[in-house]
């Protein structure tokens, strides 16, 4: 049996054609699962949106924060594009609603670079992070520049201390593309204090490499980090323990120890096909050069012998005393060592366990335009389960999965970058969830577009 994309659409949850294309179960990660009685997949069926913009289930709506190519409140510039990951900092004593951080992902080629200001680390950067202060209502009140002048700010991560880490996709030295400084490394944004943002300070001893997410283990501070790399040599899974662990805005700049993942007998996560697959004799060693002096991090000789590689490692999400991080796809072309459509990971540091939590597997039998694949952006939904930001060709779902292992449609990015006869649809990201639950905000990566969702949430 094959069903398309479409044809999904219409008829709902039903996804018996892509069993053999999807394996796993992330019932072991989740408390209060019971397995007499399994959870209802998903939300029912995606209702087409008549402004062509964003399908969600019934019931569910979404607001329009921002808008690329916008003026930004601030009288700053416009509203810069690309946008990407994004943290939400909630309600507390003085904070009467939320506050979101907001990446883009700018090469120079971009239309909309993010404005230079008095928050600038490199003047020829086009990249950076933009802040939303929305009010009680949800409506946005302020929104301007927290940093300029970086490169391909992709994603990042939120600290237990309510930072933002934005990280630079990008190795690129100084004099390269018309750089002044160098750039791959780590930026520590105030999502409440701009003055602290004046002048942004690399934290260079996280690495200098193409950086993609980070999650903090809100027990010890270590901070874990994926690396985005689509040629061989593939990315590292890494981790800093930091001098300060813990010590609020700034610590880190005090600097810790870079170390990466080795699986003993592992070289390639690809060649991990079954879901529930565990290591529990995972190794870290000390990275020999963070700054990349002399040549990339993944280059380098370890002691001990080859590290683990994987072939496009995206998300990360601190959940259930360990990190999620996903992989959005391998291909033997590329240089894998097999072939798979994502695969998301945890690793728990009090058990040293690795483990392969879901695999998304391609079916020869369906089209090319898979249903579910590529995952990227990543959060742990308060509701129970992931929500997952696919980013693939065709058209791009944001992906929810029960803590069953049972995928299911949740929005569908209906903006059009292509044409009628040939259309584009650029990926969902940076999803996360407001501390009250209520909301969930959610990119769209071209045209740049952040988005408030509500609706009938329920716990599962």
């Amino acid at each position: 049996m094959t069903l398309s994309r479409r044809r999904l659409l219409a008829e709902g949850t039903a996804v018996a054609g892509v069993s053999l294309a999807f394996q796993g179960s992330l019932a072991a990660l989740f408390t209060g699962t019971a397995a007499a009685a399994p959870p209802k997949r998903g939300y029912g069926r995606l209702v087409e949106d008549p402004d062509g913009v964003l399908d969600l289930p019934r019931g569910f709506s979404y607001r329009i924060l921002s808008r690329e190519g916008d003026e930004l409140r601030s009288g700053e510039g416009l509203v810069p594009s690309r946008a990407d990951g994004m943290g939400v900092f909630g309600r507390g004593v003085g904070r009467p609603a939320d506050r979101l951080v907001r990446n883009h992902e700018c090469h120079p080629s971009a239309p909309h670079h993010v404005p230079r200001g008095s928050h600038t680390y490199d003047p020829e950067g086009a990249g950076g992070t933009t802040t939303l202060v929305l009010g009680p209502r949800g409506a946005v009140a302020e929104e301007y520049v927290s940093l300029s002048g970086s490169a391909v700010n992709c994603a990042g991560g939120e600290t237990p201390w309510h930072t933002w880490l934005t990280c630079e996709e990008t190795e690129k030295r100084a004099g390269e593309d018309g750089y002044t400084k160098d750039h791959g490394f780590i930026f520590e944004i105030d999502p409440f204090d701009r003055a602290r943002n004046a002048d942004p300070v690399p934290l260079t001893a996280m690495g200098r490499y193409p950086h993609e997410a980070i999650a903090v283990d809100p027990r010890t501070g270590r901070v874990y980090e994926t690396e985005d790399s689509f040629d061989h040599p593939f990315g590292l899974f890494y981790r800093f323990s930091p001098n300060k662990p813990m010590g609020g805005y700034g610590s880190l700049r005090a600097g810790g120890l870079l170390e990466a993942l080795r699986v003993p007998g592992v070289a390639d996560l690809s060649t991990v096909s079954e879901a529930g697959t565990e290591f529990t004799d995972v190794e870290w060693v000390e990275v020999p050069d963070p700054l990349a002096s002399s040549e990339g991090i993944r280059f380098q000789d370890f002691a001990g012998g080859p590290m683990t590689h994987s072939q496009k490692l995206e998300g990360c999400w601190w959940g259930q005393d360990g990190v999620f991080f996903s992989a959005s796809f391998a291909k033997l072309s590329d240089g894998s060592e097999a072939t798979h459509d994502g695969q998301i990971w945890h690793y728990q540091p009090d058990r040293n366990l690795l483990r392969l939590a879901v695999i998304f597997r391609r079916d020869p039998d369906t089209a090319e335009d898979q249903l579910f694949q590529t995952p990227d952006n990543i959060c742990v939904s308060p509701y129970g389960g992931l929500m997952v930001c696919e980013d693939g060709d065709g058209e791009n779902y944001l992906i929810g999965v029960t803590e069953a292992g049972e995928p299911y449609l949740f929005g569908r990015n209906r903006q059009n970058v292509g044409t009628a006869a040939e259309p584009k649809f650029a990926e969902l990201t940076g999803v996360s969830f407001a501390d009250n639950a209520r909301t969930m905000y959610v990119n769209c990566y071209n045209p740049g577009t952040t988005f408030a969702i509500t609706g009938p949430w329920r716990r599962r």
